[in-house]
Formats: structure tokens, sequence, C-alpha cells
């Protein structure tokens, strides 16, 4: 049982030495809304709530954690799942009433997130084995992170640390994107596994063009071509014209993943475990990806918490697929990752301690908090 006697959140932002571009706008720093749970035997669990844009939205979506949280306080729940629906159907009429649809939706996945933490550390087993009975020791992952400004030399670095699969960034101009394309391909060799991101940026045209250019050169998937609320007949025109899987998914919610897996579109789905579902609703997405034999790729660009259980999702979910690893600097997510994601030919390890494997020492983000729900500070540390 799970009874929850409180709910706090911590809105972090690092800064970075220089911009990260993508076709829909540049971070200029690195927020993270960290939540914790803490339940009335004083046992606690963290989660992540998605915060990347926009550029104010982290202390934004840390005040509303606490807020939506405070239905929590005081309740019994049988398990994580309980938590989520709960809050889910809590929050649905409150939905319609604000439009506060991805905020709210990204709040809940933070919940859940933090929910089984606590409760696979109570349990005293790592979160992938309270989802599976014989989960993956060991998952592959791809580095991502590769934008328009001489991805190649990133991408060789990233070579030489031991990444073999590569996620390079267009929708920049198609005379820009196909010289880095090709730029990349002969930087990471022909072995090596090689995916486009387009974030929404095309049209379907645009689309079929990048696709029969782009083709020769061993793409393994183009994400998200065009819009996500591009009408579904171009989505399945492009699908079925298309010699290059096409793969999506961060940018869907609930059902709207049972819509695209009926129609067959794409082969990889890519849910963001910290923007919508958290562990609970993932999990739920990876089952299904299984079922209909496709791949299940979670979408990470967040914090270590982030890496960590989408991580133990896809160790357990039972379909093929790779971990997204956003490989800029980002001092927040080492502080909580550390050394526990060596890369070693093309995958990482799976933490086998409790829960979701990390332990978040709150004085170590102390200087780049702006906004926790108790501000008290001692001796120049947030304490808690």
């Amino acid at each position: 049982m799970i009874r929850i006697s409180r709910i706090d959140a911590f809105a972090i932002r690092v800064p970075i030495a220089a911009p990260i571009k993508v076709a829909f706008g540049t971070f200029r720093d690195r927020p993270m809304v960290l939540v914790r749970i803490t339940d009335t035997e004083g046992a606690t669990g963290w989660g992540e709530i998605w915060s990347n844009w926009p550029a104010v939205g982290a202390e934004h979506r840390a005040r509303l954690a606490v807020d939506l949280g405070q239905a929590l306080i005081g309740q019994e729940f049988v398990d994580p799942p309980a938590v989520y629906d709960h809050l889910t159907r809590l929050t649905e009429v409150l939905v319609l009433q604000t439009g506060e649809v991805g905020p709210v939706a990204q709040v809940i996945a933070g919940i859940d997130i933090a929910a089984w933490d606590l409760h696979a550390r109570k349990a005293g087993q790592p979160l992938c084995r309270m989802l599976a009975a014989r989960p993956e020791d060991r998952v592959p992952v791809y580095a991502t992170g590769l934008n328009p400004d001489g991805p190649e030399h990133f991408a060789a670095a990233r070579l030489a640390e031991g990444h073999r699969a590569f996620k390079l960034k267009i929708g920049f101009g198609r005379d820009l994107d196909l010289r880095n394309i090709a730029a990349v391909r002969g930087a990471i060799g022909r072995d090596a596994t090689f995916m486009l991101d387009a974030n929404q940026s095309l049209s379907r045209d645009a689309a079929l063009d990048m696709i029969a250019a782009a083709a020769p050169h061993g793409i393994t998937w183009l994400e998200e071509p065009m819009r996500v609320d591009a009408p579904m007949a171009d989505w399945q025109d492009l699908s079925d014209r298309s010699p290059i899987p096409l793969a999506g998914g961060e940018n869907l919610r609930g059902t709207q993943f049972d819509d695209w897996m009926a129609q067959g579109i794409l082969d990889f789905y890519q849910p963001d475990i910290t923007k919508w579902g958290g562990v609970t609703g993932c999990l739920r997405v990876a089952r299904a990806a299984a079922t209909a034999g496709k791949s299940y790729c979670p979408h990470v660009f967040g914090g270590g918490l982030a890496n960590l259980a989408s991580l133990h999702v896809l160790a357990a979910a039972g379909a093929p697929g790779w971990l997204e690893l956003d490989c800029h600097p980002n001092a927040g997510r080492e502080l909580i990752l550390r050394d526990m994601l060596p890369v070693t030919d093309g995958t990482v390890p799976v933490p086998g301690t409790p829960g979701l494997g990390a332990e978040v020492v709150l004085a170590d983000f102390a200087r780049h908090v702006t906004w926790a729900s108790d501000m008290a500070w001692q001796d120049g540390r947030l304490a808690g």
C-alpha cells in the first residue's frame, strides 16, 4: 500500500556554455523539475517532470505539482498505477477548464515516477524487477544532440566514447540538412546505426523529398517528419511511400497511441516518460508495441531521473529498442547519474540498486534551485 503524507517539488536551472538548437527553438539553459513523494512512514521516492519548453515552464510545473499533489495526501493506494489512474481521473475536468493538458499530464507523469521509485525502494528491488520477471540487464542506447553546427565532430567524439547509434537533428533547410547527413555518416562509418529527427518541421512533400535524398545514407528511422496533428491520411501516405521507417510518439498521449498503432504508421514508438504517462502509461505503450511487433524507443531530453525511469521501462518492455542518451553537457543530469551509465559498445547497464537506482542530494543543486515547495535554506544549502 502507498499512503502519501507529503509532496515537494524543486525547479532547477543549470546554465550551459553553448546554446542547443532544435528546429523549433534554442535552449539557453537546462531546466529540471524534481518531485519528491514522502509516505506516512517517512520513506521517499523521486520523479521528474518534463520542463524543456517554454523557457519559463519549470517554475510553473513545480508549483502545479505541489498543488495537484495535495489531492493525494492522506489517501491510500494499492500500487502506483492506482495513484496514476486516480490523479488522471481527478484532473479531467480541470484540463478542460484550463487548457493545461500538457503541464497537467507532465506533473502526473512525474508523480507517477516518484510513486514507482518509492514502491520499488520499499520492496528493496530495482524498478525494472517490479515491472517484469526477467528484465534486460543492459540496453542499447543512441547518442542524441547532433545539432546543425558541425555535427560530424560531435558524432565522431561519441563514437570514440563507445556509442554505436546516433540521431541527427534536421529541419534547418534542405542544403544544410543534406550536408550534415552526409558528413555524419562519413564520421560514424557504414556500420553505425543512424537516425534523423525533424521535430515536426516538414510538410508531406518536403518529407518525401528529404526521404528520397537521405535514404542512400542508410537511415534507420525518420522521427516526426510532419506535424503530429497533420491529417492521418497524409501520415499514412508518407508511411506507405517511405523506404525509411517512421518514428514518433513524444507528442502523443493516452488513447492516441492506440489510434496510431491501429493505423500501423510507425515502426518506432517514442513516448517521453516525463511528458506523458510516467512509468505506468509508458509501460502500457511499450507492451502494446511489443505485441504489435514494433520497437519501443523512449524519448529522453531531461535530467537524470528521466534517463533512469526510461531505462527501467525499456529493460522491462519485452520489445526491441534503444534508449535516447542526450550527450550534451548537463550538470544537473550528471549530478544524479554520475557514473551510473557508462557506454560500452553501444549499451549501458541497468542499475541493480532499489528503485530508480539514484540518490538525489538536494544540497548538490542548491545554487541552481529557482523555486522549491519549502524554501528553507540553511548555511547556503536547501534544507530537507
